[in-house]
């Protein structure tokens, strides 16, 4: 039996991952009471009685919570932004060149942002085959659902008066200082951080990350492309899929309440459009907190996922 602790539990991630492990009869999960969870003492005491913990909190509070950590025993899934480019921890996406069995052999995983995921995806295959120059200039916009956003947002776009505006697409990220550009960069191996354009909108989950490229952009054509996703990514969590088409159209609605990923390719040899489909909640964050726990105990690491 492997014991839980997920600090944060009460938070969006926190409680999705919560309602997974749940129902799990190889789990254990340790609960502080709500009056002890937030106390430091409490949180430590349970920190170190996991053989796994999940950090479901802001970044300066994940990072007060290893603080707590005084054994060699404890190893820590993190799904904050606050050890994501840390060259101690592990990225925590396996279908990643030698990341799954990083993960493993460590402690200490990052679990990856829901817009870095789709954005990484794409681009990393791509430069490490050699087709894409690292000093490359590329655009991303990312569509997702409102769940992203947390228990306020989720509240505002669900309250019975909400604003007109939420009632159409919202861009954020204005200034190009979204939290996720870091990891965007240092994961994909860019030089130069991309022109991100995030997108919230009136729907509960799924997420659509698009980049493009122009035809002088890359040393191949869009075969090629195709191509080298399929020989990338051969499990069962990521796949490419050359078929996906909903009459002209593109929902980044449509794997919503799944825990997979599906990259497709369109376009022409003089535009490309590369798309990542998955759930915000799941291969965006819990799922893929899941999946790295599922490594780390030695089981198949799509058990209790959705695909």
């Amino acid at each position: 039996m492997t014991n839980i602790f997920i600090d944060g539990s009460a938070g969006t991630t926190g409680l999705r991952i919560y309602d997974r492990l749940n129902v799990r009869d190889d789990i254990s999960l340790i609960v502080l009471p709500d009056e002890l969870r937030k106390d430091d003492n409490a949180r430590a005491k349970a920190i170190n009685s996991a053989d796994i913990v999940f950090l479901c909190l802001p970044d300066d509070a994940a990072r007060q919570a290893v603080t707590f950590i005084k054994n060699d025993k404890t190893a820590i899934i993190d799904t904050s932004t606050a050890h994501r480019t840390n060259d101690d921890w592990v990225y925590g996406f396996p279908e990643l060149t030698g990341n799954r069995e990083a993960i493993l052999n460590s402690k200490r995983i990052a679990n990856p942002g829901c817009h870095a995921s789709g954005f990484i995806a794409l681009v990393k295959p791509l430069i490490e085959a050699g087709i894409l120059n690292t000093d490359t200039a590329l655009s991303c916009f990312s569509l997702t659902g409102y769940s992203g956003g947390g228990k306020k947002m989720i509240a505002d776009y669900e309250s019975n008066d909400k604003s007109l505006l939420l009632k159409a697409p919202r861009q954020y990220g204005l200034t190009q200082q979204h939290k996720h550009l870091k990891e965007m960069q240092a994961i994909s191996g860019v030089d130069v951080a991309p022109a991100f354009c995030p997108i919230v909108a009136d729907f509960y989950s799924g997420m659509e990350v698009t980049v493009t490229l122009f035809k002088h952009d890359i040393k191949a054509n869009i075969d090629d492309i195709k191509a080298i996703y399929k020989n990338y990514y051969i499990g069962k969590l990521v796949h490419f899929d050359d078929l996906a088409d909903e009459s002209g159209f593109l929902s980044a609605a449509a794997f919503s309440g799944k825990d997979d990923m599906q990259l497709c390719v369109f376009g022409n040899e003089d535009r490309i459009i590369l798309t990542a489909r998955y759930d915000n909640l799941g291969k965006g964050a819990s799922g893929a907190a899941i999946q790295n726990m599922n490594i780390l105990m030695g089981v198949d690491e799509t058990t209790g996922l959705i695909y």
